[in-house]
């Protein structure tokens, strides 16, 4: 039985030096997730503009979520098809076109346009940055060290989002937002041109058509679906139409896969690896948790302390270093630890927390009620999320590497879309059963809901960690996750 450690024994496929490619990496990773994040402090300025309706503007931000979520799967096996450097390429190019096309828009539909385009960049460029670090670092150790420098830089932009895009809007316009990404993306382009020149170009197999028509279009139709929840009931047409054709398209996928597909987008045979499906089984539920995190505090400190979006920005900040901090420490700690004790170490953060996130209220401070169990819970989040995604990329022979890192993506960005749908639904129905619905009280009251869910999805992390394999005898399980024989 050959293990994780059969990484260690490849040769790197790469010719540039390993800091470069891990800057590479963490770059685009950071550009992705800060463009999820950095628009939404810019949504009044740009309605204001282009004249967006208020049914019309959250496509800005839902645009791009949408097709970011519903291509992971399909980037993920095309970086494999056709070489990693040229999905990083084409993902950056189409990246940084969308982006101007969007910082020039003059009128709605070529916004919500542009951003559909960057979620479809973004969808190319991910699972490429997974790739490039599974297969780029062959050293157990400098894999996780990259693994926790790739997650903090995501990290790092999701929560600079706020602080940035309210800073480029006040200071400069909206439309600055996007065009930051063109200069920076043609420096990246040109990085990935020089460091990965010794890249393969991937494999002579011909796509598979229908497991990419079923999968591409039940992971969308699901995505949208929950999307629509926000302003729909679950059972309503809007909602309930889209999940369901989402769910029988990705059985149809399930089935392509196993029985027809001679090249499958998704091979079954990595689901035998079982840091594989319990590690994207851990994603799914971690994308909830984290959301719950970073959203809902968010809405906590705006909606019940009264913080404008910059102070929002600024009060999340410790979170953010904190996570930033124990994600490379986890990753330091990781071949040695393995990763049940910190994913289990992680969970204990998540419980003790949320549930201290959950005693606040109206009359809350920052400093106890919010900043001190924000720091709890963003270490937990530090311990867990690099050490999820080595495990869930573990094993993996190098030529299916893109294609697991699709599939991690997709599970953390899947889970984090349908959590944020069933926690926001759970929060209404709180505040709504308080006499003043929109009181800050009644509001603090929905939030506390969802603090304590979040503390139950913790708890179910650290039981499906037990199923991940057993260490050998002398190993961490830092390398558990196994290829069969």
């Amino acid at each position: 039985m050959t293990g994780a450690g059969t990484a260690t024994r490849r040769g790197a496929p790469y010719t540039g030096s390993a800091w470069m490619i891990m800057a590479l990496a963490c770059a685009c990773q950071f550009m992705v997730i800060l463009d999820a994040s950095i628009i939404n402090v810019a949504l009044p300025s740009i309605r204001r503009d282009l004249g967006f309706t208020p049914t019309a503007l959250p496509w800005v931000v839902n645009g791009y979520l949408l097709t970011f979520a519903g291509f992971m799967l399909l980037g993920g096996r095309a970086a494999d098809l056709f070489g990693h450097r040229r999905m990083l390429v084409a993902g950056l190019s189409l990246f940084s076109a969308s982006s101007l096309a969007a910082g020039l828009a003059t009128t709605p539909e070529i916004l919500v346009a542009s951003r559909l385009a960057q979620g479809l960049g973004a969808a190319m460029l991910a699972p490429a940055t997974l790739a490039v670090i599974n297969t780029g670092f062959p050293e157990e150790r400098a894999r996780a060290r990259a693994f926790g420098a790739w997650s903090a830089a995501g990290g790092v932009g999701g929560m600079a989002g706020a602080v940035a895009g309210g800073a480029i809007t006040t200071g400069l316009s909206w439309r600055w937002v996007f065009l930051v990404n063109v200069p920076i993306g043609a420096v990246l382009i040109a990085m990935a041109v020089m460091s990965l020149a010794g890249t393969r170009t991937g494999r002579r197999e011909p796509l598979d058509l229908a497991g990419a028509v079923t999968g591409t279009a039940g992971l969308a139709a699901l995505v949208y679906g929950v999307m629509q929840s926000a302003d729909h009931g679950w059972a309503s047409p809007p909602v309930a139409g889209p999940v369901v054709a989402g769910l029988l398209l990705l059985a149809a996928f399930v089935v392509v896969e196993a029985r027809f597909a001679a090249h499958p987008m998704m091979p079954p045979r990595l689901f035998g690896i079982r840091g594989v499906a319990v590690g994207n089984g851990m994603l799914l539920l971690f994308g909830a948790t984290a959301m719950a995190m970073w959203y809902f505090t968010s809405l906590f400190l705006q909606n019940v302390l009264g913080y404008d979006a910059l102070q929002t920005g600024l009060g999340q900040t410790p979170a953010a270093v904190t996570f930033v901090v124990v994600a490379r420490l986890a990753a330091a700690l990781l071949p040695r630890a393995g990763v049940r004790p910190l994913v289990m170490a992680g969970c204990g953060c998540f419980v003790a927390g949320f549930g201290w996130l959950a005693q606040a209220g109206a009359g809350s401070g920052y400093l106890t009620g919010v900043l001190g169990p924000t720091l709890l819970v963003a270490a937990g989040i530090g311990l867990t999320f690099p050490t999820l995604m080595a495990a869930a990329t573990a094993g993996v022979p190098g030529g299916d590497a893109g294609t697991v890192g699709g599939l991690a993506n997709t599970a953390n960005q899947v889970g984090g879309s349908i959590g944020l749908a069933v926690l926001a639904s759970a929060a209404g129905a709180r505040a709504a059963a308080e006499a003043e619905a929109s009181s800050p009280a009644a509001l603090a009251a929905g939030y506390d809901l969802v603090f304590l869910m979040a503390a139950g999805l913790g708890l179910a992390i650290a039981a499906v960690s037990l199923l991940l394999p057993r260490p050998a005898a002398g190993d961490s399980d830092a390398a558990a996750p196994r290829t069969p024989d």
